[in-house]
């Protein structure tokens, strides 16, 4: 089972937060801000933060200026992953990245079943990897928010999660750019 390793260190990671929605602004971004609060409240930094409409190039242009900003290691977005004609940011998501982490969008449905029942399946969240930085789809609902906040990414990105966290990785994540 998991634990939290107090002999090592807390090491802060750098997060950015993309709200998708065309209607949306900073002052009513319930999602947004429950991620922003979050990230804080874990010991972690905001790094950027950024409405962009439900459009998937700009979503995905978005992404990919993230990833190559030194500056961001995770890039948690909300809203758009549903099932409706607007909803993209999903496909936005696997246009950037280099691997998925299926395991993400299954863990997630399990925590929803648990909250939601049946209605879980409505959800599309999802995780990948690009150019070293780790990507999360979760859903525009607040209490999806905080779900997948405080049942996975939490523990996740504590580098004292046991038996295995994504912060101890973090070096090895563009490994095979710098071989030759």
């Amino acid at each position: 089972m998991s634990r939290i390793d107090e002999s090592k260190d807390f090491i802060p990671v750098r997060i950015a937060v993309l709200t998708v929605s065309d209607t949306r602004m900073l002052e009513d971004d319930k999602s947004g801000q429950i991620l922003v609060d979050r990230i804080a409240n874990a010991g972690h930094s905001l790094a950027a933060r950024k409405i962009v409409p439900d459009e998937r190039e700009q979503i995905a242009n978005q992404l990919r200026t993230w990833c190559a900003d030194p500056r961001i290691d995770v890039v948690l977005s909300t809203g758009g992953t549903g099932l409706t004609g607007r909803d993209v940011t999903v496909e936005a998501h696997r246009d950037v990245y280099e691997k998925e982490i299926e395991a993400f969008g299954i863990v997630f449905t399990h925590v929803s079943m648990a909250k939601i029942g049946t209605s879980a399946v409505q959800s599309r969240a999802t995780g990948g990897v690009a150019q070293g930085t780790y990507l999360f789809a979760l859903p525009g609902s607040p209490g999806a928010c905080k779900d997948a906040w405080d049942e996975i990414l939490v523990k996740q990105f504590d580098y004292r999660h046991r038996p295995c966290n994504f912060v101890e990785i973090f070096p090895r994540l563009d490994e095979h750019q710098r071989r030759k």
